[in-house]
């Protein structure tokens, strides 16, 4: 009797087509569409239209589609997090909780319960369990490699997961969905997470939860250019949205964000993207993981991503406990940001990763 299967479906073309290979390979496949949003923003949320699109794939593969809602889990564990975090003035990654705590636990939960061998998701990642133990690898797409967001995960989760597209390329898995005659197979990649949608939507959407605190903007030489809206609307680096008009520096040369100063409320400024306010060759991060479940006996030729699709950056994890540890990069590294993840590599195996806490 073949294993069963449960697919996390989301209605794209990605999940979709996980779906229909592991069906190809002989597997009892069964998806289930996962809403992890309640609440009077549905301007922003695509759930109906996206289980309508799961709903319509599934028809077509005659496969069984269940329904379930995790969103009190989603609250719990990934939104509170989200807008604790933003009143902090740092940067959350929901996208990394939500994968640990909703995808890999509360959804797999549920698929082991219903008699599931595996679960299957849309991930562009590989998983590998040649040497003893699971690893997780960089999918085969460089465009769309996901083991960044997936680096919480642990030894069990791995196997109990299956990535399908993890070893092929976007353009043909949009091609295989159009040969299958899936509807969603030219659908648009979904942007951002499901309570906020589009980017455009971000401002106002905040707005619903975190007390705006506006303050002014400094340069970083102490010279007042502006005023900002509030420490959660900004992360380092950013360039668009800071409304400093002509009459600060050199006008040829736009403004980032370099530093918030929480105790001032005061968002400082630098102009021109390089410069050295910017950059920083040290982060110090805090909840270090390794998917291995402990530290590797061989922490050389090590390499780091702080932002999804950066490419690998040398550098040497100093300073490590087990919850803590420091990483010095070969190079200074633009933005390093609070509150995002710190993601370590060896070649193409994701090693772990920490919450990067501050730089220097």
């Amino acid at each position: 009797m073949a294993d069963h299967i449960i697919v996390g479906i989301s209605g794209g073309v990605d999940s979709s087509v996980t779906a229909l290979l592991l069906q190809k390979q002989g597997f009892d496949v069964e998806c289930v569409f996962m809403k992890n949003w309640e609440g009077n923003d549905d301007e922003y949320c695509t759930a109906e239209e996206d289980y309508k699109d799961a709903l319509a794939v599934c028809d077509h593969l005659g496969l069984p589609l269940r329904s379930v809602n995790f969103s009190q889990e989603y609250w719990d564990k990934v939104f509170q997090y989200f807008i604790d975090e933003y009143k902090k003035g740092r940067t959350p990654n929901p996208d990394v909780l939500c994968n640990r705590e909703v995808k890999f636990k509360a959804f797999m939960d549920y698929a082991l319960e219903l008699g599931a061998k595996k679960i299957g998701t849309g991930h562009y990642s590989i998983i590998d369990d040649s040497n003893g133990y699971f690893r997780l690898l960089k999918g085969l797409d460089p465009g769309k490699d996901q083991s960044y967001f997936l680096y919480l995960l642990d030894q069990d989760a791995l196997s109990k997961s299956m990535f399908p597209i993890g070893e092929i390329k976007k353009k043909d898995v949009r091609k295989l969905a159009e040969e299958s005659g899936l509807v969603n197979h030219a659908k648009k990649d979904s942007t951002g997470v499901c309570f906020i949608g589009e980017q455009k939507f971000f401002k106002e959407f905040l707005k619903k939860y975190i007390p705006a605190n506006p303050g002014i903007i400094e340069t970083i030489d102490g010279q007042v250019c502006g005023e900002h809206d509030g420490f959660m609307y900004y992360t380092m680096g950013q360039r668009k949205g800071l409304g400093i008009g002509g009459g600060h520096g050199s006008l040829e040369a736009p403004w980032f964000v370099a530093e918030k100063d929480l105790d001032r409320n005061v968002l400082i400024v630098a102009q021109g993207h390089d410069h050295s306010s910017l950059y920083h060759g040290q982060l110090m991060a805090d909840e270090v993981h390794w998917i291995n479940g402990s530290v590797p006996d061989n922490l050389s030729g090590i390499s780091a991503k702080i932002r999804y699709r950066q490419a690998d950056q040398k550098c040497e994890i100093t300073e490590l406990s087990t919850e803590q540890c420091t990483v010095k990069f070969d190079k200074p590294q633009f933005a390093i940001t609070p509150g995002q993840s710190v993601v370590f590599y060896r070649g193409n195996e994701c090693l772990g990763g920490a919450m990067i806490d501050s730089r220097k």
